[in-house]
């Protein structure tokens, strides 16, 4: 199911006007505070009615002004989840889950078992909210959105207000939900860790306008894009299966570029995972290089370089995957690097940055 959106809306000092469609999956909204986020996930909910406009999910259409058609909120079959969980306080967890339930009328207990399940709150359905930490709450919003059977999930950057801890606690629960819920899932954030984890497309606001989009992979690694993240934040995911349980403490990961090393991840063999690789980290050699620590050398080719602030962003071809490296200009000088030239990136286990190893759709 296909989320399609054109919206155009004048705000005194800003002026939004942004088209994108949104596939089955997780689609990031990704900008600055001010960028227009929030008020296209509004106007998309019905809370906002759009000057000019049109929003439509598979074949229903929820919004045409030249139609003249704007469906309320409630007749929307939409799922939001915002910052804070916003649970009824005087209901326990399994009536709060139940709630949406009660006024759709669909759904059964074999649905509220399966997400009380995916969602890992079994253990709490008889609890207040009050007796929750930030991180069960949401989970619990989440399961309560799920409930209603939506066509749609919005999602308001649900994990603005956890602190680390909870962050990581609900991370895993978001992934199994952009998996395994066939929904379209329209997420905002500002966060890049976030963005780089959870998202299978990404759409990038700016100044109430859409700048680039496409899937997360080739995004993030787009030299022309990645610098909108911010040049500390840059970096490519790269997708990779556990291969191996090595008896030295460390686990053995197969990508298309061969073979990587990193400190145990407490997965199964098998299990495909996405990594976060910041551009910062990665050096490059024009030969293996030897005595050196670190495990993770990549055969690749450069496949193309982009002057950026203090530099070069050089995007390396690994497989049927790419790589970006930041260095400098002199670096790429004495290198002789140019379009084609065969190389080595070289990794270090820690590059893979804090908090976005995550499990990859299939």
């Amino acid at each position: 199911m296909m989320l399609t959106v054109t919206l155009r809306h004048a705000f005194p000092g800003f002026q939004l006007d942004a088209s994108f469609q949104a596939p089955a999956g997780l689609t990031a909204l990704f900008g600055h505070s001010g960028s227009g986020k929030t008020t296209v996930v509004n106007a998309v909910a019905g809370l906002l009615r759009p000057q000019s406009g049109r929003v439509t999910v598979g074949d229903m259409v929820l919004t045409d002004s030249d139609a003249g058609v704007f469906l309320p909120p409630h007749r929307r079959g939409i799922g939001y989840v915002f910052q804070e969980a916003r649970l009824f306080p005087h209901l326990n967890v399994r009536q709060n889950l139940l709630y949406g339930h009660w006024f759709t009328g669909r759904g059964q207990q074999a649905d509220l078992s399966r997400v009380v399940e995916m969602l890992g709150i079994g253990h709490m359905l008889s609890r207040r909210p009050a007796a929750l930490s930030g991180g069960e709450r949401q989970r619990v919003a989440l399961g309560r959105a799920i409930l209603c059977h939506p066509r749609l999930l919005l999602m308001d950057e649900p994990l603005a207000a956890l602190d680390q801890a909870r962050k990581d606690e609900i991370l895993p629960y978001l992934e199994r939900l952009r998996d395994h819920a066939g929904l379209p899932i329209l997420y905002v954030s500002h966060s890049p860790a976030e963005v780089a984890r959870l998202a299978t497309t990404v759409v990038l606001m700016d100044k109430g306008r859409v700048s680039a989009a496409g899937p997360v992979a080739a995004m993030l690694s787009d030299p022309a894009v990645a610098p909108l993240f911010g040049m500390a934040e840059t970096g490519a995911v790269l997708t990779a299966r556990i291969e191996a349980q090595e008896p030295d403490g460390l686990t053995r990961l197969l990508t298309s570029a061969g073979p990587l090393f990193l400190p145990r991840i407490a997965a199964p063999v098998g299990t495909g995972l996405r990594l976060r690789i910041l551009a910062q980290d990665v050096m490059i050699a024009t030969a293996p290089p030897r005595g050196i620590s670190a495990l993770n050398v990549i055969p690749a080719q450069v496949h193309d370089m982009t002057a950026v602030p203090g530099g070069v962003l050089v995007r390396l071809q690994a497989g049927d995957q790419m790589i970006l490296s930041r260095i400098t200009a002199r670096s790429a000088d004495v290198l002789g690097l140019s379009p084609g030239v065969p190389v080595y990136a070289v990794l270090k286990a820690v590059s893979v940055a804090p908090g976005t190893i995550g499990v990859s759709r299939g």
